[in-house]
């Protein structure tokens, strides 16, 4: 297994890549927004992405996203083949794609939405902390790129205060990490933050029907 710095050698496994994020939303029910091969290929091709291979065989994925004249910087599209769950790559993966984004841009502030508890913990472990959305990117293409998800309406309807993701941020000017932090963040504190924002939206739909 290796993981490197995608380049254009590495665009024929866009559609595989596209597929696996695609089948992953359906599964899991949750927000993760759409990619096409061509967006995922201009990555691979700028050198913005990282791409686990096991000799010939897709494994994982993650690249990279420049906002607001570069002052913020995003590792999205987190993906692994199911072949190779539950092995620990996600994480390798998620150390990789950061330790990138440093170097190709270290002035810039690394932030992170998501639903997902593992991916809370991984940030976490990187020196991510949550913050609210007002401390995110304002840049609007940025998003635009949540209309792909099914809780789009919760994001709108707040005005883009809030939604079921949780916004965290890595700040350089703050902190500087060289390694992955021990905390005493669990999975219990992950999901308890998760299912009070979940049953805060459900109350709100529940007083709009």
């Amino acid at each position: 297994m290796e993981i490197v710095i995608a380049n254009k050698s590495h665009s024929i496994y866009a559609n595989i890549i596209c597929e696996t994020i695609a089948e992953a939303a359906q599964v899991r029910g949750t927000g993760i927004a759409k990619r096409k091969p061509e967006y995922v290929i201009t990555k691979m091709e700028n050198g913005n992405a990282v791409i686990a291979l096991d000799d010939d065989k897709f494994a994982g994925f993650c690249y990279i996203e420049q906002w607001s004249h570069g002052k913020f910087v995003a590792n999205s599209g987190l993906i692994v083949h199911p072949d190779f769950r539950n092995m620990g790559l996600a994480k390798q993966i998620k150390q990789r794609i950061f330790e990138h984004s440093r170097t190709k841009f270290p002035d810039a502030k690394v932030f992170s939405i998501t639903t997902g508890l593992a991916v809370m913990k991984m940030n976490s472990d990187l020196g991510y902390k949550p913050v609210t959305f007002s401390e995110l990117t304002d840049d609007q293409s940025f998003w635009n790129g949540c209309q792909t998800c099914k809780n789009f309406d919760v994001l709108t309807r707040t005005e883009q205060k809030m939604c079921l993701c949780t916004g965290m941020l890595y700040d350089s000017s703050k902190k500087e990490v060289t390694k992955p932090e021990v905390n005493n963040h669990d999975k219990k504190v992950w999901t308890r933050l998760k299912n009070i924002k979940q049953s805060m939206f459900l109350k709100k739909e529940k007083r709009d029907e």
